[in-house]
């Protein structure tokens, strides 16, 4: 038996988050990925925490990758690349659109060398349009989307989402393009161009926003915790003052949810009766609501919520998380061995498959520490590779190397 993704081999080409998380979910299904990384390393190498000399931040998002360093402004690295793109199925990067074509690494001329290959390319605003080299990052995209107007208190400064939004949707929209041509290549032997915008997969997340003003021509406002189409569905401060998330999508757990906070006299009032009249009465059910709840502990709201059966759940901070016992039953968290780092924690993929599903084969590489493995694969003898790192054009890692931060 063997993973999904068993024989398949990716190259990425990329930093921080989208294009990197999208490399590690093809790796963490058992795909061979190639992370081509400059001399001076992915920019989130020099990212906080730091232990060791190594990122903790970067290992979250690279591991089950190996690593080759190119010096991609030299003729013979664009040679190394295209030599590996000719023996890869899938090509995963996140540069300025433009900047690969140059060298002679865009996806027209991949394919001449490599018809079959998938080349995904994710980027803030896309491969084409007048924004197209616009510089995008998550922020900025979540803002440019239309995400960051919704998000927050009616009447404030929009709240940035506390998670890398638009990253990790155009990461996941990015696996979901490569996986679809994948397949496709399987059935036809053609391979496909994905053109996957961080700002273009924040607009789908927000499918009722917009779909709310496609229809109506209104402009979507923040709502601070509410929701935007039923009632109550929302964070609730308790006595103890923590926060309880709380929403009923139906008649049925609107009135188990009422009985639970004493208020089972008001399901007479016709205010109340059904979705829509909840939603349009909303100020009016809060202002009985609120101060009922505030009456209550939080772990006292919780449990009788949760005994009728109203989803629930107090807001836990990131310890609250990792101490559950449903996360601890389910073993999201991990040890590994890291050469650097020795024993750590990290979290697991998040799919489970009833075998040969995500593992954590290995920890993310230390900086070229593949190099010389990976020229060898591709024929180059030690002569050549020995040339390549005295010219700077690769980069050959050993554990008592220093390690070189991307800012240097």
């Amino acid at each position: 038996m063997s993973k999904p993704l068993s024989g398949i081999r990716v190259i990425e080409l990329a930093n921080f988050i989208a294009g990197p998380l999208c490399g590690t979910l093809l790796a963490d299904m058992g795909a061979d990925v190639i992370k081509i990384e400059p001399p001076g390393g992915d920019m989130s190498r020099a990212t906080p925490p730091i232990r060791n000399g190594e990122s903790v931040s970067f290992t979250a998002l690279n591991r089950n990758k190996r690593s080759l360093v190119l010096d991609l402004k030299q003729h013979d690295a664009q040679e190394v690349m295209r030599r590996l793109a000719a023996k890869s199925d899938v090509f995963v990067e996140a540069n300025r659109p433009g900047a690969l074509e140059k060298m002679g690494l865009g996806a027209e001329r991949l394919k001449v060398v490599n018809p079959r290959i998938i080349y995904t390319s994710v980027s803030g605003f896309g491969q084409t349009g007048p924004d197209r080299r616009r510089a995008g990052v998550n922020l900025i995209d979540e803002a440019f989307s239309g995400v960051l107007s919704v998000t927050g208190a009616p009447g404030e400064m929009p709240m940035r989402p506390g998670v890398q939004t638009a990253d990790v949707f155009g990461a996941l929209f990015a696996t979901y393009a490569t996986l679809a041509s994948l397949v496709g290549a399987g059935r036809t032997g053609e391979g496909r161009i994905a053109d996957v915008s961080l700002v273009e997969a924040s607009i789908a997340a927000a499918a009722w926003e917009a779909a709310e003003y496609l229809e109506t021509g209104q402009v979507p406002q923040p709502m601070g915790n509410r929701h935007r189409l039923t009632a109550p569905y929302q964070l609730f401060e308790t006595s103890d003052r923590r926060y309880v998330a709380i929403g009923m999508p139906n008649n049925m757990l609107f009135q188990k949810f009422m009985q639970v906070v004493g208020l089972g006299a008001s399901l007479a009032d016709p205010r109340f009766a059904t979705y829509a009249n909840r939603k349009a009465n909303e100020d009016a059910l809060l202002a009985i609501v609120e101060p009922a709840i505030l009456k209550m502990t939080s772990a006292d709201l919780e449990a009788a919520l949760m005994d009728v059966g109203v989803p629930c759940a107090r807001v836990n901070n990131f310890q609250e998380v990792f101490e559950h016992p449903q996360i601890v039953a389910r073993g999201v968290v991990e040890e590994i061995e890291h050469p650097r780092l020795g024993t750590m924690k990290v979290t697991r993929n998040p799919v489970l498959l009833d075998h040969d599903g995500p593992d954590i084969a290995r920890p993310a590489p230390m900086l070229g520490e593949h190099s010389e493995e990976i020229l060898r694969e591709l024929g180059y003898d030690a002569a050549a590779i020995g040339k390549f790192a005295a010219a700077g054009v690769t980069r050959l890692a050993t554990l008592s190397q220093p390690k070189v931060t991307a800012a240097e």
